[in-house]
């Protein structure tokens, strides 16, 4: 199954299951209370309903409003070493806040306070029931499906400390989408292809099987300290290949064009605007 949240007339937003070439309207604000809503989501997603066409929906961030945005860092060898950095021997986290998310479509939005605007590229995934204490099987099958997510950050702002907060969300920053894709729609989510491309030259591009910390050990970690519940999205971090790591470095202009693929799931595709 495809789903996706789409913005209406009159401001509303809708979930929607994609079927080919249409979008099936669900009564349901977005993915993220679709998912919310209790154990048969999926049954209540198969319901019928007005069909829109897919190529021309407006696309809302998949989860406007997820109750937890849990990141991860520094989770593929390639992005630690162009960073500089040693393998962790834990996960790398940090949060994000809902303000931050925007469409896959979606232009993003630079204040005039920040000029080092890099792209990161990742594999995104949606909770599906709630999860506490878990071992990994039971992390796996909490997962509701996957996403994409460009986790666009401001270098000059995530550098001035040791944490990552500053720099990783920014208001409107933030694509994710386009669609939330079931595990049962991909042969193997631990072995997708991710490729980001700035102006349509390709900057990143990996594979999922290459991540040191797979979106189910990410599960079972994170509920070690926290209770996951339905609708909260995590990520997996993003391979080499970012602006910051580059000699001389480049980062993102105003006008710029930024891609981000991922096999089986889509493509999130965003202009960068400096306000």
């Amino acid at each position: 199954m495809r789903l996706s949240t789409v913005r209406r007339p009159g401001g509303e937003t809708a979930a929607g299951r994609v079927e080919g070439d249409e979008i099936v309207l669900l009564p349901f604000a977005s993915v993220g209370t679709l998912i919310a809503s209790g154990p048969d989501w999926r049954q209540a997603a198969a319901v019928d309903g007005e069909r829109i066409e897919r190529d021309g929906a407006d696309l809302a961030p998949l989860v406007p409003q997820p109750p937890k945005i849990v990141c991860m860092g520094l989770n593929y060898a390639t992005h630690l070493k162009e960073m500089g950095r040693t393998p962790p021997t834990h996960p790398t986290l940090f949060a994000k806040y809902a303000s931050s998310l925007i469409g896959a479509r979606d232009d993003i939005i630079v204040p005039p306070v920040s000029s080092e605007v890099d792209w990161e590229g990742e594999l995104a995934f949606v909770i599906g029931s709630t999860v506490r204490f878990a071992d990994e099987d039971t992390a796996r099958a909490a997962i509701a499906g996957y996403t994409v997510m460009n986790d666009i950050t401001m270098r000059d702002w995530q550098f001035r400390t040791l944490q990552f907060l500053q720099g990783k969300t920014f208001e409107g920053s933030t694509p994710l989408g386009p669609e939330l894709v079931t595990p049962d729609e991909l042969d193997n989510a631990d072995d997708l292809a991710l490729r980001t491309l700035v102006n349509g030259e390709v900057m990143q591009k990996s594979r999922t099987s290459d991540l040191l910390f797979p979106p189910a050990t990410i599960v079972a970690y994170v509920s070690q300290f926290i209770t996951l519940a339905p609708g909260d999205v995590l990520t997996t971090g993003t391979p080499g290949g970012v602006g910051h790591g580059r000699d001389p470095k480049v980062y993102l202009a105003d006008g710029d064009v930024v891609t981000v693929e991922i096999e089986g799931i889509g493509t999130t595709q965003n202009t960068v605007r400096f306000s």
